[in-house]
C-alpha cells in the first residue's frame, strides 16, 4: 500500500507542475508563494494514511486512486444559472451565491443588494483587489504543514468565496452558498474560502453542497474564518450530494473577545464524507458550539474530526455530534478539547450519541479532552447502540405500527441537532428533509429546482 501512496502523490505533483501555469496566472504573488510552500511539502507528506490519529477511522488512498479530471478554469454555462437554479424554501430569504465545479459564478447577484462596505465576491478576484485582507488572514489558521489535505488544497486552490463584513455591520438576514457539481467526466474540484467578520458584527452563512451529475466527484474544499471583537457569525453545512461523490471539508476558526460561534453540519448524503471543524479561542469571552448530525446507510462512510483549543480564560465551548447508521455503513468522531494552562474558569462540554439500526453497521468514536489548567467545567463522552426497545414497546401499545414507531424515535433522537439551527424557516425545512431521509424517501434536495440543468 506504501508503494500505491506514492504513486497517488507522484501522480498529483505531476498534476500541478504540468498545470503550474494555469493555477499561477490568475493569481496572486502571495498566493502562488503560498502555493509553492504547499506542494512542497505534500510531496514529501502525501495523503494522511490511517497512522495519523487524526484520520484514524477515515482511509483516503482509495479514493484518490480513482482517476479525476481537474479543470484549471471556470466551465461556461449555456444558460444563466440565476435563473436556472432556485432554492425554494419556504419563507427563506437570503443572500445567494451560486458555485460550479468550485468556481464563483460571475454573474452573480447577491453583491449589489448587500449591506454597505460587506464583500462577498470570487477569492480569486479579492486576492488582487484587496489585498490587505487577503494577506492578513489567509493561511494564518489552515497551515499545510499540519494536514496533507490542506496542503494539496492550498496548492491546487483558485478559487471560492471572499466574506468581509466590516466593524459594527449586521447582515440582516443569511448568505447562502450554493456549490454545483457537473461534469460528464470524473471530476476534482478544490475550492478555498475565507470569511473575516470585524467587531461588533454579525453574519450567518449557509453551505449547500449538491451533485447534478452521475459522475464520481471528489471535493477538497478548506474555509478559514475571523471572527472579531463581540462578532457573532452561524455557519451552516448541508451535505447532500449523491453516493458518488466524497466530500473533504476543513474549517478553521479563530474567535476574539466575546465573540459567539455556532456551527451546525448535516451529513445526509455522499459515498465518503470527512469533516474537519478546528476552533481556536483566542481571547477571554469567547462562546462556541459545534453541532453535527450524520445520516448514513448503504455503505457510505461519513467521518468527523474536531478539535477546539481553549487557549484563553473565561470561555465556554459546547459540542453535540449525532449520528444514525444503517445497512453496511460505517462512520467516525474524533472529538478533541484542549485546555491550556492560562484557560482557568474554562467551560467545555463534549458528547457524541450514535445509533446502530444493523448489526453490519460500524460507529468508531473517540472522544478527547486534555485538561493543563486546575479551575475548569469540562466533561466528554459517547454513547453507541441501538433503538430503545422499551420505548419501541411503548409506542406500539399505543397502536403505533413498528417501521413507523421506529422513524419516530430516530427522530426524535435527530431533532435535538435540528432545534440548535438559529435560522428562521430553514429549520422547518430541514426537519422534513431529515424525516424524509429517515423513512428512505429522500435521494436529493428536492426543495431545490435544479432539473433544467443539463
Amino acid at each position: 500500500m506504501g508503494n500505491e501512496r506514492n504513486k497517488i502523490t507522484d501522480k498529483l505533483v505531476a498534476l500541478y507542475q504540468d498545470n503550474l501555469k494555469d493555477l499561477s496566472k490568475d493569481s496572486s504573488n502571495f498566493i502562488n508563494t503560498k502555493r509553492e510552500i504547499a506542494i512542497e511539502y505534500f510531496s514529501k507528506t502525501g495523503i494522511p494514511t490511517t497512522k495519523n490519529e487524526n484520520y484514524k477511522y477515515t482511509d483516503l488512498a482509495p479514493v484518490f486512486a480513482n482517476g479525476y479530471t481537474k479543470f484549471f478554469k471556470p466551465q461556461k454555462f449555456s444558460i444563466e444559472l440565476n435563473k436556472a437554479f432556485q432554492c425554494q424554501v419556504p419563507n427563506l430569504d437570503t443572500y445567494t451565491v451560486l458555485f460550479s465545479n468550485g468556481w464563483f459564478y460571475e454573474q452573480n447577484l447577491t453583491q449589489n443588494n448587500l449591506p454597505e462596505g460587506v464583500i462577498l465576491q470570487s477569492f480569486q478576484k479579492a486576492s488582487k483587489e484587496h489585498p490587505e485582507l487577503v494577506e492578513k488572514y489567509y493561511s494564518k489558521l489552515a497551515k499545510s504543514d499540519d494536514d496533507g489535505v490542506v496542503a494539496l488544497n492550498t496548492a491546487f486552490a483558485q478559487d471560492g468565496f471572499f466574506l468581509y463584513v466590516p466593524k459594527n455591520t449586521i447582515i440582516d438576514k443569511p448568505i447562502q452558498v450554493i456549490n454545483l457539481l457537473r461534469s460528464e467526466k470524473d471530476l476534482m474540484v478544490t475550492q478555498r474560502n475565507l470569511v473575516v467578520l470585524d467587531e461588533n458584527s454579525s453574519a450567518k452563512l449557509i453551505i449547500c453542497d449538491h451533485a447534478l451529475s452521475p459522475c464520481r466527484f471528489l471535493t477538497n474544499a478548506v474555509t478559514e474564518v475571523s471572527v472579531g471583537e463581540n462578532a457573532i457569525f452561524d455557519y451552516y453545512n448541508i451535505e447532500n450530494q449523491h453516493n458518488l461523490t466524497t466530500q473533504l471539508s476543513s474549517v478553521y476558526i479563530r474567535q476574539k473577545k466575546n465573540s459567539n460561534v455556532l456551527t451546525n453540519t448535516l451529513s445526509l448524503h455522499g459515498k465518503l464524507i470527512r469533516n474537519n471543524i478546528s476552533v481556536l479561542l483566542d481571547d477571554e469571552g469567547c462562546e462556541s458550539n459545534l453541532f453535527g448530525l450524520f445520516l448514513a446507510d448503504k455503505d457510505q462512510h461519513i467521518d468527523n474530526y474536531t478539535f477546539i483549543d481553549h487557549a484563553k480564560p473565561n470561555c465556554k465551548s459546547n459540542e453535540l455530534y449525532k449520528g444514525i447508521l444503517d445497512d453496511e455503513a460505517t462512520g467516525g468522531f474524533n472529538g478533541k478539547i484542549v485546555v491550556r494552562q492560562d484557560a482557568q474558569k474554562t467551560q467545555a462540554l463534549q458528547s457524541n450519541k450514535n445509533i446502530l439500526l444493523t448489526d453490519n453497521a460500524e460507529m468508531n468514536t473517540k472522544p478527547q479532552l486534555e485538561i493543563y489548567a486546575d479551575d475548569v467545567k469540562c466533561s466528554h463522552g459517547a454513547t453507541i447502540g441501538q433503538i430503545d426497545e422499551e420505548a419501541l414497546f411503548y409506542l406500539r401499545a399505543r397502536g403505533i405500527n413498528e417501521k413507523e414507531a421506529r422513524m419516530m424515535l430516530m427522530f426524535a433522537f435527530a431533532h435535538e441537532i435540528l432545534k440548535k439551527i438559529r435560522v428562521d424557516s430553514l429549520d422547518v425545512q430541514l426537519i422534513d428533509l431529515v424525516e424524509s431521509r429517515l423513512r428512505g424517501e429522500f435521494s436529493k434536495c428536492d426543495f431545490c429546482n435544479y432539473n433544467v440543468i443539463k
